[in-house]
């Protein structure tokens, strides 16, 4: 038996096989993703849309794109929507406040969106109970997107913030090859397993030609408010050896703190309650990065 170490010619033709094999075939299954999608529709009196997505959950993406959201349309003065993709968990009606209310129905048999901190905000929380569970497959998952992205009147709007499910399923694919996206945030913690979910996003954003707008760092650090010392809990910089991977800017990174969680659970977004705050003010420069590559 020979050692593991010594490799006969033929082993190294065999490897080169199969890297020039795996090669090809990612390119294969590239091409053929792009010649099967669909036709990509825009939203009447939609300028921009962007979504907001992580490749797992629990990283603050919601968050972010509430913030985001609020961002846009109180300090930048832009009519902004917020669209929840998200039909098992939804979040925004209660991070914006808007619990046990329901949308209206217009004479075009269109959604109103209801309207809170000037964002005009659609979610399947406001279509279904609260505590009630969604246990629905693939079929009704997509026709409930179709009715939140195109049944509903958007317009006018000079941006639509999409806050996506976590993850690279189905609900993804079918936002980003149907509407015409203007570019994705990437959102993860500095976490090696929250990375390589977050590399996943990426990849699948690739893979529909949707630009990366630019990532995220969330709860890169705890500072203590009584002694000012640092602890970088989930890890230090991964998002920016990610970003450099990919060639990707970080947008900023967001500091794990108290405040932004407690006016979470309040519906009091921290970008709109405390404009003063260190995340607030970080969330201003996320949005000023976003709209010079959106041109706006």
């Amino acid at each position: 038996m020979k050692p593991l170490g010594i490799l006969s010619p033929l082993s190294f033709k065999f490897l080169n096989f199969s890297r020039k094999f795996s090669s090809n075939l990612s390119e294969h299954q590239k091409k053929l993703m792009q010649r099967g999608l669909p036709k990509q529709k825009s939203l009447n009196g939609v300028k921009n849309i962007i979504c907001v997505a992580s490749g797992k959950g629990g990283v603050g993406k919601s968050t972010v794109a509430v913030n985001i959201a609020c961002t846009l349309a109180n300090h930048f003065n832009l009519k902004t929507g917020l669209l929840d993709a998200d039909i098992y968990g939804p979040s925004i009606p209660k991070m914006m406040a808007l619990e046990a209310h329901q949308p209206d129905i217009d004479s075009n048999n269109l959604m109103v969106p209801l309207i809170n901190y000037n964002v005009k905000c659609m979610s399947m929380g406001f279509l279904v109970d609260e505590k009630a569970a969604i246990v629905w497959r693939g079929l009704m998952v997509m026709n409930a997107i179709e009715r939140l992205v195109f049944k509903v009147k958007w317009d006018p709007l000079d941006v639509l913030v999409i806050d996506m499910p976590p993850g690279t399923g189905d609900v993804q694919l079918s936002i980003s090859q149907n509407l015409k996206l203007n570019g994705a945030v990437i959102v993860s913690t500095p976490q090696d397993i929250a990375l390589l979910d977050a590399r996943r996003g990426v990849e699948m954003f690739s893979k529909v030609n949707v630009p990366i707008l630019g990532l995220v760092q969330n709860m890169s650090a705890y500072i203590c408010p009584k002694c000012n010392h640092r602890e970088e809990i989930f890890g230090i910089d991964g998002v920016e050896k990610l970003a450099k991977e990919i060639q990707c800017e970080v947008l900023a990174e967001l500091p794990l703190n108290r405040e932004t969680r407690e006016k979470s659970d309040l519906g009091e977004p921290i970008s709109v309650s405390l404009q003063t705050h260190k995340s607030s003010q970080i969330y201003k420069k996320i949005c000023e990065k976003i709209l010079s590559k959106l041109n706006i």
